[in-house]
């Protein structure tokens, strides 16, 4: 039985430089690759979700697609969008590889744009990631 829908914790920021279409896509990726969106849980409709994050539905329309296209969702007309179960350990693999690909661009983007070098930021992360180590 489908999880009941709810609302998606995703935001849009209109001064990315990465489309709005993306920037869905690349949100709902994540929630899925992170288990906050499990297989069968049911998404919200086009025109809900468009509402919610005040765009236009087609917007959210061709992010659906692509994420269909990705194997990730299924759009079954007429009962609503539902998140599929991994094809395999392996396209699961894939999927946390692609989604940690996507986390450090985006990182590296903001910390570009504000001017830090690349050993300032891996010395920072180096630093972040050896503080959130358990003991």
């Amino acid at each position: 039985m489908p999880a009941p829908l709810r609302r998606l914790p995703l935001e849009v920021d209109f001064r990315q430089r990465t489309p709005i279409t993306e920037q869905i896509r690349n949100q709902i990726r994540l929630l899925i690759s992170r288990g906050v969106l499990r297989p069968g849980d049911q998404l919200p409709t086009v025109r809900q979700l468009a509402a919610d994050l005040r765009i236009n539905f087609n917007t959210v329309a061709r992010a659906y697609r692509l994420l269909e296209e990705d194997g990730l969702i299924s759009v079954q007309h007429g009962r609503g969008t539902f998140v599929l179960a991994p094809a395999s350990p392996q396209a699961e693999a894939h999927l946390k590889q692609e989604t940690l690909a996507l986390l450090a661009r985006h990182f590296a983007a903001q910390a570009r744009e504000m001017g830090f070098s690349a050993d300032e930021v891996l010395a920072a992360l180096r630093r972040a990631w050896q503080e959130d180590e358990p003991p």
